[in-house]
């Protein structure tokens, strides 16, 4: 294993929680967070192996891995508990756990599938931002950062993808509703919303045999034909609203589309 030698220090000594770490955004994150300085990221998913293999690899020094399933509120509760408790802050929190239906439309929705995904897409990040805020407070953290992920389907309809843009619209909710109250206590609440972009979920769910295939069929989704959207784009998104670059951002929707939603 090699050791994790900091590009810069945009989160030197900062503590942060990565849910839905162990693979596609949330792992791409964590290994940025990581050559960022962060004194400590925590990987939380419900894929266990998977997750203790990414932190390994980045290295147990500055990165570990806790099982969460954010449908779970009393999980999310520890979870933040025991990270406050282990590295005595918490600074950072990316909830970015999710998942997608791929054939919800509204003459044949799934009202049983609908719950399942905004048990998780809705109901586990408001969990998370929950406590990480009550934590935050708590411990008194100046400049904490919460970012949530959400998606160009909060802003642009589809026919298939019905469950899943309303989960995403509920994100914006959120991320706003929270930032208006968490303001006070100098904590920014954004969240970040990427198009379409080849993760191992992504892949799965649309039938896609490999990372290439779907790259370059998403490129003529967006303006930008020549390059493809990657989950190091959009961890250099979550990066800056989590580094005191973004101090004065709060209640924003940064999106990372390359053009779509202007096409």
């Amino acid at each position: 294993m090699t050791e994790v030698i900091p590009m810069s220090n945009k989160l030197g000594g900062k503590v942060a929680i990565i849910t839905g770490g162990a693979s596609g955004i949330g792992e791409a994150t964590a290994r940025l967070f990581a050559n960022e300085g962060v004194r400590m990221v925590v990987i939380a998913d419900i894929q266990d192996q998977l997750g203790k293999l990414v932190a390994s690899s980045i290295g147990l020094h500055c990165c570990s891995y806790v099982r969460c399933d954010v449908t779970d509120e009393n999980q999310v509760k520890c979870m933040v508990e025991a990270t406050v408790q282990k590295y005595g802050t918490l600074d950072i929190m990316f909830s970015n756990a999710g998942t997608i239906h791929t054939n919800q439309t509204i003459l044949d929705l799934d009202l049983e599938k609908m719950d399942r995904l905004f048990a998780i897409n809705v109901r586990g990040m408001a969990a998370c931002v929950k406590y990480a805020a009550r934590a935050m407070v708590q411990g008194g953290v100046k400049g904490g950062s919460i970012i949530c992920t959400a998606s160009v389907r909060a802003k642009k309809g589809s026919p298939m993808l019905v469950d899943y843009g309303m989960s995403k619209h509920a994100v914006l909710g959120l991320i706003r509703s929270a930032s208006c109250e968490l303001g006070k206590y100098g904590i920014r609440v954004n969240c970040v919303s990427p198009a379409a972009v080849a993760t191992p979920l992504v892949l799965k769910s649309f039938g896609y045999k490999d990372i290439e295939t779907a790259e370059n069929a998403f490129l003529s989704t967006t303006s930008m034909t020549e390059l493809a959207l990657t989950v190091n784009h959009v961890a250099d998104a979550v990066l800056y609203l989590a580094s005191d670059q973004s101090a004065f951002v709060s209640g924003h929707d940064l999106v990372v589309d390359g053009g779509y939603l202007s096409i």
